[in-house]
């Protein structure tokens, strides 16, 4: 964990989209990939050095560990001669072939020359980020194709989103039987995922995690290239049918009993899904959760403006290392991590140190630790703010010390009390490095600081879908709860809850 040496890169540049779709492609892909992840508007210095037009590579590029995520977003007027089979196939061709074949391009030149994409038109920005390696990199390929929805909704009702057939390849599109049949464009160059107005709305505001988006893409290339898939209404009904099921590993999935060939999914699973009641408790459950997003953020920001107070890691290469974890945290881990955070602020006094520890959940996930330091009216700001970088470096290690099992620790201090201007500070340490010398700095850091003594562990995990809150005096089924007086309000609550009466329906 020694402080970076060299100078702080320059601000990074971040283009806007094109045109009005571009730019509100940028603004979904920022909400659920933040701003650090997805860059609107990539090119390559092919031919510049000649005096030839800048050329795009994409319409943006998103890339997180080893996903590698190519958009390319065409808005083409959907054709009306009154022959509507004359008018999907012209569509077609100029707004879903010619989009593909810009994502291939795209892939090849990604493969080819990875050091020669850039941020600007003038090439004279490097993409800031490691591209994974390109030999098992994950590549999802996504178009969006505008025009199609509301001839759609015209001519077939329902939600305007295109139909799914896996069985109908290449130029077969142009005789598609309805029209507004999408299935794969050229298997042999790469699966290509379609999208229109609606399911891009709908996939990138339900799955609104980088884990989340690209564990469902993932899933569903497996399940259409598995030859599973029959046809599906639409992407929407085909999201409500991933969001219903969870496989052995409890994730969700597209779970399909064993006796069963395939499956074609109608029309109403999305509706169902999003009118249930399930689905309300998670959206305002979930509330909470974007406070993680906006926390790193702030830390995104400072980043690529080069306005950080205090760094130990000055480029945005290792700064990325440490928002990586909190990135790859799903919704529903965003969720629990927040109220974790937002609890301890909001209990501890501008006076008093607090921390708190938050183990993995599961395999890979870091341990959190959450630093509040109170400020001294004595001590410059500037100095304050270095003791707290310090000490929250020295918690990270005595973690390790304690814990030996712990690989990542991501350390996370902010001011004690409720402060209206408040600022952060972060740092990670990688505990597989662990060596005789750590050892030894870390317990004289316990026993000359007497850190971590005691301090509130959490080990959990948070619940997708809530279970409904019952009326008082009721339990989860409806039925009314025994009178329970006394001393028998300490005894396990009758509504089956495992809390103590008087905790629960009690109260």
């Amino acid at each position: 964990m020694d402080a970076d040496e060299r100078q702080p890169e320059l601000p990074v540049h971040r283009a806007d989209g094109a045109t009005g779709a571009e730019r509100y492609l940028k603004r979904l892909c920022e909400r659920s990939f933040l701003s650090l992840w997805s860059y609107p508007r990539v090119f390559r210095d092919q031919g510049l050095s000649s005096g030839s037009a800048p050329k795009e590579v994409c319409d943006l590029l998103a890339v997180f560990e080893d996903h590698i995520i190519i958009f390319s977003d065409k808005d083409t007027e959907f054709p009306n001669s009154g022959d509507l089979q004359r008018d999907w196939a012209r569509w077609f061709r100029r707004a879903v072939l010619k989009s593909a074949k810009q994502i291939w391009g795209a892939e090849r030149w990604i493969r080819t020359h990875p050091d020669r994409l850039f941020l600007d038109p003038a090439c004279t920005q490097p993409f800031p980020l490691d591209l994974p390696d390109l030999a098992t990199a994950k590549v999802h390929r996504i178009m969006v194709a505008h025009g199609a929805s509301a001839r759609c909704r015209q001519e077939l009702g329902g939600t305007g989103t295109l139909m799914i057939a896996p069985s109908l390849i290449g130029e077969e599109h142009f005789s598609a039987v309805p029209p507004f049949t999408i299935g794969q464009i050229d298997p042999a160059r790469g699966f290509v995922h379609v999208l229109d107005d609606t399911s891009l709305d709908v996939l990138l505001t339900t799955l609104d995690t980088i884990s989340d988006f690209t564990a469902y893409l993932t899933k569903k290339e497996a399940f259409i290239l598995s030859g599973r898939l029959v046809g599906a209404a639409g992407e929407d009904d085909l999201l409500g049918y991933y969001a219903k099921y969870l496989n052995e590993q409890g994730e969700h999935d597209f779970v399909i009993p064993e006796h069963m060939k395939g499956v074609a999914i109608d029309e109403g699973f999305w509706e169902a899904f999003a009118k249930s009641p399930d689905r309300a408790r998670q959206v305002a459950a979930n509330k909470v959760s974007y406070a993680w997003d906006e926390l790193i953020e702030t830390f995104n920001y400072h980043a690529l403006t080069n306005t950080q107070y205090h760094t130990l890691h000055a480029d945005i290469k290792s700064h990325e290392r440490i928002m990586r974890f909190m990135a790859r945290e799903p919704r529903t881990r965003r969720r629990m991590l927040a109220k974790k955070i937002l609890d301890l602020i909001g209990k501890t006094p501008s006076s008093m140190k607090a921390v708190r520890c938050i183990f993995p959940s599961r395999p890979g996930d870091p341990c959190y630790v959450f630093l509040l330091l109170p400020e001294h009216p004595s001590v410059p700001y500037e100095e304050y703010r270095g003791v707290r970088a310090r000490l929250l470096e020295a918690y990270c290690k005595v973690v390790r010390l304690k814990y030996p099992h712990v690989q990542d620790v991501v350390g996370i201090a902010t001011e004690a009390g409720h402060e209206a201007a408040r600022s952060e500070d972060a740092v990670y340490f990688d505990a597989r490095t662990w060596t005789q010398e750590d050892e030894e700095e870390a317990s004289g850091l316990q026993r000359d600081l007497g850190l971590l003594k005691a301090v509130h562990t959490f080990t959990g995990t948070e619940k997708e879908y809530l279970e409904p809150a019952s009326p008082p005096g009721m339990s989860a089924i409806g039925m009314p709860l025994p009178k329970i007086k006394g001393r028998d309000r300490n005894a396990p609550c009758p509504c089956g809850s495992g809390r103590k009466h008087k905790r629960c329906c009690g109260r």
